[in-house]
């Protein structure tokens, strides 16, 4: 039995190419592609595949966001980071979350191959382009870091900001997280005054700014 794979990405036309490209490997199967954060995390928690290979930038629900419920709720599936990113608060945050893996998405598809197999065996890998990023973390572990979104708000707060940057609105936002109207405006004013923030504009600024979504959603 292969290696079983979700894909997770917001570009179909990246998640056909990789399967295409995983399904030539005899030890490789790839069982779903989800075009969210949200999508990956029932994936995972329905098909229990051995390997999620994630996008950081997805709407709905952001890849560290979701790496994160997957490791709660599907603690065997493995994540493996496929992305743009290259920053050290990513990087760190991603790691924490629970990931096995980080490559640049300009990387070979050998190499992805590669992390696939080793993350399989319960391995760690890191793309050498950002091997050095990684090592000067655990260098300076004890130093103390900028505050972030991860260190300043909730997951559910990172949840509401990250729909409230993506255009949702208060009324969507509620639907989508099953929660009340005005649970979701309460989450919206703690969000502002942590991060000392005025307008819907600055709170989208800054979710991109911390990687929770991207100004291409």
């Amino acid at each position: 039995m292969g290696i079983r794979i979700v894909l997770a990405d917001d570009h179909a036309i990246l998640r056909d190419a990789l399967s295409q490209a995983f399904q030539q490997e005899n030890d490789m199967e790839v069982v779903g592609q989800a075009p969210d954060g949200r999508a990956a995390v029932e994936m995972a928690r329905e098909f229990l595949p051995d390997i999620v290979v994630m996008d950081i930038n997805m709407p709905l629900l952001n890849g560290i966001e979701a790496t994160r419920e997957i490791r709660r709720e599907a603690p065997g599936v493995r994540v493996i980071v496929l992305s743009m990113h290259s920053d050290k608060p990513c990087i760190r945050e991603i790691f924490r979350a629970g990931a096995f893996a980080y490559l640049h998405k300009n990387c070979g598809f050998d190499e992805l191959a590669g992390a696939v197999r080793a993350v399989a065996q319960g391995k760690t890998y890191v793309s050498p382009s950002i091997s050095n990023i990684v090592v000067e973390e655990f260098a300076h572990t004890d130093e103390k870091f900028e505050p972030t979104a991860f260190s300043l708000l909730t997951p559910r707060e990172r949840e509401v900001l990250q729909l409230l940057a993506e255009g949702g609105t208060i009324k969507r936002i509620a639907l989508r997280l099953h929660i009340s109207r005005k649970t979701v405006e309460a989450h919206r004013l703690r969000i502002m005054n942590k991060l000392k923030i005025d307008t819907a504009a600055q709170l989208t600024k800054y979710a991109i700014q911390e990687g929770l979504t991207s100004a291409e959603l």
